[in-house]
Protein backbone atom coordinates (compact mmCIF):
# COMPACT_ATOMS: atom_id res chain seq x y z
CA UNK A 1 0.00 0.00 0.00
CA UNK A 2 1.14 3.18 -0.75
CA UNK A 3 2.01 5.94 2.24
CA UNK A 4 -0.36 8.87 2.65
CA UNK A 5 0.13 11.49 4.89
CA UNK A 6 -3.24 13.32 5.06
CA UNK A 7 -2.66 17.18 5.03
CA UNK A 8 -4.24 18.54 7.87
CA UNK A 9 -2.00 17.98 11.55
CA UNK A 10 -5.31 17.22 13.07
CA UNK A 11 -5.45 14.28 11.73
CA UNK A 12 -2.67 12.83 10.66
CA UNK A 13 -2.67 9.47 9.36
CA UNK A 14 0.61 6.96 9.01
CA UNK A 15 -0.03 4.80 6.57
CA UNK A 16 3.97 3.79 6.67
CA UNK A 17 5.97 3.68 10.07
CA UNK A 18 8.75 4.33 8.30
CA UNK A 19 7.68 8.02 7.60
CA UNK A 20 7.72 8.85 11.03
CA UNK A 21 10.40 11.57 10.51
CA UNK A 22 7.69 13.73 8.42
CA UNK A 23 5.90 13.87 11.73
CA UNK A 24 5.99 17.30 13.00
CA UNK A 25 7.04 17.58 16.67
CA UNK A 26 5.15 20.13 19.13
CA UNK A 27 6.84 21.99 21.64
CA UNK A 28 6.22 21.98 25.46
CA UNK A 29 7.26 24.13 28.12
CA UNK A 30 7.64 23.11 31.40
CA UNK A 31 8.16 23.50 35.17
CA UNK A 32 9.32 21.53 37.77
CA UNK A 33 12.04 21.46 40.79
CA UNK A 34 13.67 18.94 42.92
CA UNK A 35 12.07 16.02 41.04
CA UNK A 36 14.81 13.62 41.78
CA UNK A 37 14.83 13.80 45.31
CA UNK A 38 10.68 13.70 45.56
CA UNK A 39 8.60 10.89 46.63
CA UNK A 40 6.34 11.84 45.25
CA UNK A 41 5.74 13.71 41.71
CA UNK A 42 5.84 17.28 42.07
CA UNK A 43 3.64 19.97 40.73
CA UNK A 44 3.78 20.16 36.56
CA UNK A 45 2.47 22.97 34.00
CA UNK A 46 2.68 21.26 30.73
CA UNK A 47 1.19 23.87 27.59
CA UNK A 48 1.33 22.39 24.24
CA UNK A 49 1.89 25.37 21.74
CA UNK A 50 0.67 23.13 18.71
CA UNK A 51 -0.97 19.91 20.11
CA UNK A 52 -3.38 18.48 17.41
CA UNK A 53 -6.77 17.62 18.65
CA UNK A 54 -8.00 14.53 18.00
CA UNK A 55 -10.59 15.22 14.33
CA UNK A 56 -14.12 15.56 15.73
CA UNK A 57 -16.17 11.62 15.68
CA UNK A 58 -16.92 10.59 12.05
CA UNK A 59 -20.44 10.27 11.18
CA UNK A 60 -20.08 6.92 9.14
CA UNK A 61 -17.63 3.62 9.33
CA UNK A 62 -14.26 3.91 7.80
CA UNK A 63 -14.15 2.02 4.53
CA UNK A 64 -11.20 0.07 5.71
CA UNK A 65 -12.41 -3.17 6.87
CA UNK A 66 -13.76 -2.84 10.38
CA UNK A 67 -16.76 -4.04 11.74
CA UNK A 68 -19.66 -2.44 13.53
CA UNK A 69 -18.63 -4.03 17.23
CA UNK A 70 -21.50 -4.44 19.32
CA UNK A 71 -19.33 -5.67 22.45
CA UNK A 72 -20.39 -4.50 25.86
CA UNK A 73 -16.67 -3.98 26.98
CA UNK A 74 -14.12 -3.82 26.08
CA UNK A 75 -15.81 -2.20 23.09
CA UNK A 76 -15.36 0.33 20.25
CA UNK A 77 -13.39 3.20 20.08
CA UNK A 78 -13.62 6.12 18.11
CA UNK A 79 -11.95 5.52 14.58
CA UNK A 80 -9.97 9.05 14.92
CA UNK A 81 -8.78 8.46 18.37
CA UNK A 82 -7.30 4.82 17.05
CA UNK A 83 -5.68 6.93 14.18
CA UNK A 84 -4.34 9.36 16.07
CA UNK A 85 -2.54 6.80 18.40
CA UNK A 86 -1.52 4.97 15.26
CA UNK A 87 0.20 7.92 14.01
CA UNK A 88 1.57 8.68 17.65
CA UNK A 89 2.58 5.34 18.70
CA UNK A 90 6.29 4.86 17.33
CA UNK A 91 7.57 8.65 17.91
CA UNK A 92 4.87 10.45 20.46
CA UNK A 93 5.39 13.52 19.49
CA UNK A 94 8.89 14.53 18.69
CA UNK A 95 9.74 12.81 22.04
CA UNK A 96 12.33 9.82 20.15
CA UNK A 97 9.84 7.44 22.17
CA UNK A 98 6.14 5.54 22.39
CA UNK A 99 4.18 6.45 25.02
CA UNK A 100 4.52 2.47 25.89
CA UNK A 101 8.21 3.10 26.64
CA UNK A 102 8.03 6.37 28.82
CA UNK A 103 9.31 6.83 32.27
CA UNK A 104 5.39 7.28 34.53
CA UNK A 105 7.69 9.82 36.12
CA UNK A 106 8.92 11.40 33.03
CA UNK A 107 7.52 14.90 32.13
CA UNK A 108 6.43 13.87 28.99
CA UNK A 109 4.10 11.10 30.85
CA UNK A 110 3.46 13.76 33.45
CA UNK A 111 1.80 16.12 30.37
CA UNK A 112 0.00 13.39 29.10
CA UNK A 113 -1.55 12.11 32.84
CA UNK A 114 -2.06 16.14 33.75
CA UNK A 115 -4.13 16.91 30.61
CA UNK A 116 -6.34 13.88 30.54
CA UNK A 117 -7.31 14.74 34.23
CA UNK A 118 -7.84 18.38 33.13
CA UNK A 119 -10.02 17.26 29.65
CA UNK A 120 -12.09 15.23 32.08
CA UNK A 121 -12.73 17.60 34.83
CA UNK A 122 -13.56 19.93 31.73
CA UNK A 123 -15.99 17.15 30.68
CA UNK A 124 -17.82 16.64 34.11
CA UNK A 125 -17.11 19.89 35.45
CA UNK A 126 -15.58 18.08 38.51
CA UNK A 127 -15.57 20.44 41.71
CA UNK A 128 -11.91 21.31 42.77
CA UNK A 129 -12.83 19.52 46.25
CA UNK A 130 -12.74 16.06 44.73
CA UNK A 131 -10.37 13.54 44.00
CA UNK A 132 -9.71 12.18 40.37
CA UNK A 133 -7.41 8.84 40.70
CA UNK A 134 -6.26 6.70 37.63
CA UNK A 135 -6.12 3.49 39.15
CA UNK A 136 -5.75 -0.14 38.20
CA UNK A 137 -7.94 -3.64 39.13
CA UNK A 138 -11.43 -2.67 37.04
CA UNK A 139 -14.86 -1.57 39.04
CA UNK A 140 -14.80 -5.39 40.92
CA UNK A 141 -11.85 -4.05 42.51
CA UNK A 142 -13.82 -0.70 43.46
CA UNK A 143 -16.45 -3.15 44.90
CA UNK A 144 -13.70 -3.83 48.08
CA UNK A 145 -11.82 -1.01 47.91
CA UNK A 146 -14.79 1.16 48.84
CA UNK A 147 -16.22 -0.27 51.94
CA UNK A 148 -12.13 -0.26 53.17
CA UNK A 149 -11.85 3.70 52.90
CA UNK A 150 -15.36 4.82 53.70
CA UNK A 151 -16.37 3.03 56.66
CA UNK A 152 -15.12 0.74 59.74
CA UNK A 153 -16.27 -2.96 59.89
CA UNK A 154 -19.67 -2.66 61.58
CA UNK A 155 -20.70 0.16 60.09
CA UNK A 156 -24.10 -0.03 58.36
CA UNK A 157 -23.91 0.99 54.70
CA UNK A 158 -27.25 0.53 52.29
CA UNK A 159 -27.00 -1.15 48.42
CA UNK A 160 -29.18 -0.64 45.97
CA UNK A 161 -29.43 -3.57 43.92
CA UNK A 162 -30.44 -2.96 39.99
CA UNK A 163 -28.61 -6.05 38.50
CA UNK A 164 -25.72 -8.22 38.26
CA UNK A 165 -23.01 -5.78 39.38
CA UNK A 166 -24.79 -4.42 42.08
CA UNK A 167 -25.24 -7.58 43.52
CA UNK A 168 -21.85 -8.35 42.88
CA UNK A 169 -20.89 -5.10 44.60
CA UNK A 170 -22.83 -6.03 47.44
CA UNK A 171 -21.47 -9.05 48.04
CA UNK A 172 -18.30 -8.16 48.19
CA UNK A 173 -19.02 -5.26 51.03
CA UNK A 174 -19.91 -8.28 53.22
CA UNK A 175 -16.28 -8.59 54.35
CA UNK A 176 -15.47 -5.54 55.15
CA UNK A 177 -18.82 -3.91 56.64
CA UNK A 178 -22.32 -4.28 57.50
CA UNK A 179 -24.28 -3.72 53.75
CA UNK A 180 -27.84 -4.09 53.66
CA UNK A 181 -29.95 -4.35 50.25
CA UNK A 182 -32.65 -1.92 50.65
CA UNK A 183 -34.03 -2.96 47.50
CA UNK A 184 -33.35 -5.25 44.65
CA UNK A 185 -34.92 -5.97 41.33
CA UNK A 186 -33.91 -9.62 40.98
CA UNK A 187 -37.55 -10.88 41.83
CA UNK A 188 -38.59 -9.02 38.37
CA UNK A 189 -35.64 -10.15 36.53
CA UNK A 190 -33.71 -6.82 37.16
CA UNK A 191 -36.07 -5.16 34.45
CA UNK A 192 -36.95 -1.77 36.66
CA UNK A 193 -35.40 0.58 39.10
CA UNK A 194 -37.16 1.51 42.56
CA UNK A 195 -39.04 4.68 43.36
CA UNK A 196 -36.63 6.48 45.74
CA UNK A 197 -39.28 7.53 48.25
CA UNK A 198 -39.94 4.41 48.72
CA UNK A 199 -36.32 3.10 49.38
CA UNK A 200 -36.01 2.27 53.71
CA UNK A 201 -32.46 3.58 53.95
CA UNK A 202 -30.73 3.47 57.48
CA UNK A 203 -30.23 6.71 58.78
CA UNK A 204 -27.21 5.56 59.97
CA UNK A 205 -25.66 4.42 56.55
CA UNK A 206 -22.10 5.43 55.88
CA UNK A 207 -23.11 5.56 52.07
CA UNK A 208 -26.31 4.73 49.55
CA UNK A 209 -24.53 2.42 46.97
CA UNK A 210 -26.19 2.21 43.14
CA UNK A 211 -24.93 1.20 39.89
CA UNK A 212 -26.11 3.84 37.51
CA UNK A 213 -26.30 1.39 34.28
CA UNK A 214 -26.77 -2.39 34.31
CA UNK A 215 -24.20 -3.24 31.59
CA UNK A 216 -26.03 -7.25 31.71
CA UNK A 217 -29.57 -5.93 32.16
CA UNK A 218 -29.75 -2.40 30.53
CA UNK A 219 -31.82 -0.71 33.28
CA UNK A 220 -30.26 2.95 33.45
CA UNK A 221 -30.75 5.12 36.21
CA UNK A 222 -31.95 8.67 35.09
CA UNK A 223 -31.77 10.50 38.57
CA UNK A 224 -30.39 9.97 41.29
CA UNK A 225 -31.61 9.34 45.41
CA UNK A 226 -30.86 11.19 47.93
CA UNK A 227 -28.87 9.56 51.07
CA UNK A 228 -30.48 10.25 54.19
CA UNK A 229 -27.22 11.47 55.87
CA UNK A 230 -24.18 9.37 54.07
CA UNK A 231 -23.29 9.72 50.74
CA UNK A 232 -24.18 8.67 47.45
CA UNK A 233 -21.57 6.01 45.98
CA UNK A 234 -22.08 5.22 42.21
CA UNK A 235 -21.32 2.40 39.93
CA UNK A 236 -20.79 4.37 36.17
CA UNK A 237 -18.89 1.94 34.40
CA UNK A 238 -20.79 1.72 31.92
CA UNK A 239 -22.65 5.02 31.03
CA UNK A 240 -19.77 7.30 32.35
CA UNK A 241 -18.88 10.06 30.22
CA UNK A 242 -22.10 9.22 28.09
CA UNK A 243 -24.75 12.24 29.52
CA UNK A 244 -24.03 15.22 31.95
CA UNK A 245 -23.55 14.28 35.51
CA UNK A 246 -23.76 16.20 38.83
CA UNK A 247 -21.05 15.40 40.38
CA UNK A 248 -21.59 17.34 43.47
CA UNK A 249 -24.58 15.09 43.92
CA UNK A 250 -22.03 12.24 44.62
CA UNK A 251 -19.52 11.04 47.24
CA UNK A 252 -17.58 8.94 45.01
CA UNK A 253 -17.95 8.06 41.31
CA UNK A 254 -15.93 5.14 39.75
CA UNK A 255 -15.73 3.54 36.26
CA UNK A 256 -13.80 0.51 34.87
CA UNK A 257 -12.64 2.43 31.09
CA UNK A 258 -13.20 -0.35 28.90
CA UNK A 259 -16.57 0.80 27.62
CA UNK A 260 -17.18 4.34 27.13
CA UNK A 261 -13.65 5.97 27.33
CA UNK A 262 -10.86 4.15 26.72
CA UNK A 263 -9.20 0.88 26.75
CA UNK A 264 -9.58 -2.00 29.61
CA UNK A 265 -6.89 -1.96 32.42
CA UNK A 266 -7.66 1.81 33.88
CA UNK A 267 -10.05 2.51 36.31
CA UNK A 268 -10.94 6.28 37.04
CA UNK A 269 -12.45 7.07 41.08
CA UNK A 270 -13.58 10.61 41.51
CA UNK A 271 -14.19 10.72 44.93
CA UNK A 272 -14.27 13.86 47.38
CA UNK A 273 -11.45 15.14 48.85
CA UNK A 274 -12.62 14.56 52.89
CA UNK A 275 -13.84 11.12 52.33
CA UNK A 276 -10.20 10.51 51.34
CA UNK A 277 -7.67 9.27 54.72
CA UNK A 278 -9.87 7.03 57.14
CA UNK A 279 -9.16 3.45 55.55
CA UNK A 280 -9.39 0.32 57.91
CA UNK A 281 -6.14 -0.48 59.28
CA UNK A 282 -6.05 -3.80 57.57
CA UNK A 283 -6.37 -1.89 54.07
CA UNK A 284 -3.55 -2.54 51.92
CA UNK A 285 -1.39 0.24 50.64
CA UNK A 286 -2.87 -0.66 47.15
CA UNK A 287 -6.07 -0.14 48.19
CA UNK A 288 -6.15 3.02 49.80
CA UNK A 289 -7.62 6.03 48.70
CA UNK A 290 -5.01 8.33 49.79
CA UNK A 291 -2.04 6.92 49.08
CA UNK A 292 -3.58 7.26 45.46
CA UNK A 293 -4.77 10.95 45.54
CA UNK A 294 -1.27 11.67 47.69
CA UNK A 295 0.92 10.22 44.95
CA UNK A 296 -1.63 11.96 42.05
CA UNK A 297 -1.83 8.59 40.47
CA UNK A 298 1.15 7.67 40.58
CA UNK A 299 2.63 5.91 43.49
CA UNK A 300 3.38 2.77 41.26
CA UNK A 301 3.45 2.45 37.40
CA UNK A 302 0.24 3.08 36.95
CA UNK A 303 -1.20 1.62 33.16
CA UNK A 304 0.52 4.59 30.78
CA UNK A 305 -0.64 3.30 27.41
CA UNK A 306 -4.49 3.10 28.75
CA UNK A 307 -4.44 6.74 30.67
CA UNK A 308 -3.15 8.01 27.52
CA UNK A 309 -6.08 6.37 25.18
CA UNK A 310 -8.36 7.79 27.75
CA UNK A 311 -6.92 11.06 27.64
CA UNK A 312 -7.52 11.01 23.58
CA UNK A 313 -11.15 9.99 23.94
CA UNK A 314 -11.70 13.04 26.74
CA UNK A 315 -10.01 15.54 23.98
CA UNK A 316 -12.49 13.91 21.26
CA UNK A 317 -15.32 14.28 23.42
CA UNK A 318 -14.76 17.97 23.95
CA UNK A 319 -14.36 18.33 20.61
CA UNK A 320 -18.02 17.05 19.94
CA UNK A 321 -19.37 20.12 22.02
CA UNK A 322 -18.84 18.25 25.04
CA UNK A 323 -21.95 15.25 27.20
CA UNK A 324 -24.84 17.80 26.25
CA UNK A 325 -24.06 16.81 22.57
CA UNK A 326 -22.76 13.27 23.14
CA UNK A 327 -26.30 12.51 24.99
CA UNK A 328 -27.94 14.05 22.04
CA UNK A 329 -26.25 11.40 19.65
CA UNK A 330 -26.65 8.35 22.42
CA UNK A 331 -30.58 8.69 22.43
CA UNK A 332 -31.20 9.29 18.96
CA UNK A 333 -29.73 5.87 18.78
CA UNK A 334 -30.95 4.05 21.02
CA UNK A 335 -34.24 5.36 19.98
CA UNK A 336 -33.95 4.19 16.74
CA UNK A 337 -33.45 0.38 18.46
CA UNK A 338 -36.05 1.16 20.77
CA UNK A 339 -38.49 2.01 18.30
CA UNK A 340 -37.58 -1.26 15.91
CA UNK A 341 -38.06 -3.50 18.82
CA UNK A 342 -41.49 -1.79 19.58
CA UNK A 343 -42.81 -1.84 16.64
CA UNK A 344 -42.24 -4.93 15.37
CA UNK A 345 -45.43 -6.80 16.71
CA UNK A 346 -43.75 -9.09 19.35
CA UNK A 347 -41.01 -10.54 16.70
CA UNK A 348 -38.56 -8.12 18.99
CA UNK A 349 -39.14 -7.80 22.88
CA UNK A 350 -37.32 -6.03 25.26
CA UNK A 351 -37.95 -6.35 28.92
CA UNK A 352 -36.69 -3.63 30.32
CA UNK A 353 -39.83 -0.85 31.83
CA UNK A 354 -39.25 1.85 29.14
CA UNK A 355 -39.23 4.77 31.31
CA UNK A 356 -35.51 2.73 33.01
CA UNK A 357 -34.40 1.53 29.71
CA UNK A 358 -30.38 2.07 28.92
CA UNK A 359 -29.07 4.44 26.39
CA UNK A 360 -26.03 2.09 26.49
CA UNK A 361 -26.79 -1.64 26.56
CA UNK A 362 -30.25 -2.69 24.58
CA UNK A 363 -30.82 -6.22 26.03
CA UNK A 364 -33.41 -7.97 23.04
CA UNK A 365 -34.94 -11.09 22.74
CA UNK A 366 -36.71 -13.02 19.64
CA UNK A 367 -40.28 -14.45 20.17
CA UNK A 368 -39.02 -17.23 18.72
CA UNK A 369 -36.00 -18.03 20.12
CA UNK A 370 -35.07 -20.69 17.93
CA UNK A 371 -33.76 -17.95 15.15
CA UNK A 372 -31.85 -16.12 17.81
CA UNK A 373 -28.92 -18.14 17.15
CA UNK A 374 -29.51 -17.50 13.27
CA UNK A 375 -29.64 -13.66 13.91
CA UNK A 376 -26.59 -13.46 15.46
CA UNK A 377 -24.72 -15.88 12.86
CA UNK A 378 -26.18 -13.45 10.00
CA UNK A 379 -25.51 -10.31 11.38
CA UNK A 380 -21.55 -11.07 12.00
CA UNK A 381 -21.96 -11.96 7.97
CA UNK A 382 -22.96 -8.53 7.64
CA UNK A 383 -19.99 -7.26 9.72
CA UNK A 384 -22.15 -6.50 12.69
CA UNK A 385 -20.48 -8.49 15.89
CA UNK A 386 -21.10 -9.20 19.37
CA UNK A 387 -24.43 -9.31 19.84
CA UNK A 388 -24.86 -12.27 21.57
CA UNK A 389 -26.39 -11.23 25.13
CA UNK A 390 -24.81 -11.91 28.23
CA UNK A 391 -24.74 -15.90 29.04
CA UNK A 392 -26.65 -14.98 32.10
CA UNK A 393 -29.57 -13.93 30.54
CA UNK A 394 -28.80 -15.19 27.18
CA UNK A 395 -31.23 -13.14 24.06
CA UNK A 396 -28.87 -10.41 22.33
CA UNK A 397 -27.49 -7.53 23.37
CA UNK A 398 -25.97 -4.33 21.42
CA UNK A 399 -24.17 -2.01 23.35
CA UNK A 400 -24.26 1.60 21.78
CA UNK A 401 -21.48 3.29 23.41
CA UNK A 402 -20.63 6.78 22.68
CA UNK A 403 -18.22 5.56 19.95
CA UNK A 404 -20.91 3.34 18.13
CA UNK A 405 -21.64 5.65 15.17
CA UNK A 406 -25.10 6.42 14.08
CA UNK A 407 -24.37 4.03 10.79
CA UNK A 408 -23.84 1.00 12.56
CA UNK A 409 -26.98 1.37 14.32
CA UNK A 410 -28.77 2.18 11.25
CA UNK A 411 -27.31 -1.08 10.19
CA UNK A 412 -28.46 -2.97 12.44
CA UNK A 413 -31.99 -1.71 12.60
CA UNK A 414 -31.98 -2.31 8.98
CA UNK A 415 -31.00 -5.87 9.61
CA UNK A 416 -33.53 -6.56 12.28
CA UNK A 417 -36.16 -5.34 9.90
CA UNK A 418 -35.01 -7.79 6.75
CA UNK A 419 -34.61 -10.80 9.71
CA UNK A 420 -38.42 -10.08 10.48
CA UNK A 421 -39.63 -10.16 7.52
CA UNK A 422 -37.57 -13.22 6.00
CA UNK A 423 -39.10 -15.12 9.34
CA UNK A 424 -42.20 -13.27 10.49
Amino acid sequence: MASKLTSSPNSLLLQNPNRHHLLKPNSYTTTFSNFATQNKPSSIRCAATSTAPVSPIPATQDPEERVFNFAAGPATLPANVLKKAQAELYNWRGSGMSVMEMSHRGKEFLSIIQKAEADLRALLDIPEDYAVLFLQGGATTQFAMIPLNLCKPDDPVDYVVTGSWGDKAFKEAQKFCMPKVIWSGKSEKYTNIPAFESLEQNPDAKYLHICTNETIHGVEFNDYPTPKNGILVADMSSNFCSKPVDVSKFGLIYAGAQKNVGPSGVTIVIIKKDLIGNAQEITPVMLDYKIHAENNSLYNTPPCYGIYMCGLVFEDLLAQGGLTEVEKKNKKKAELIYNAIDESNGFYRCPVEKSVRSLMNVPFTLEKSDLEAEFIKEAAKEKMVQLKGHRSVGGMRASIYNAMPLAGVEKLVAFMKDFQAKHA
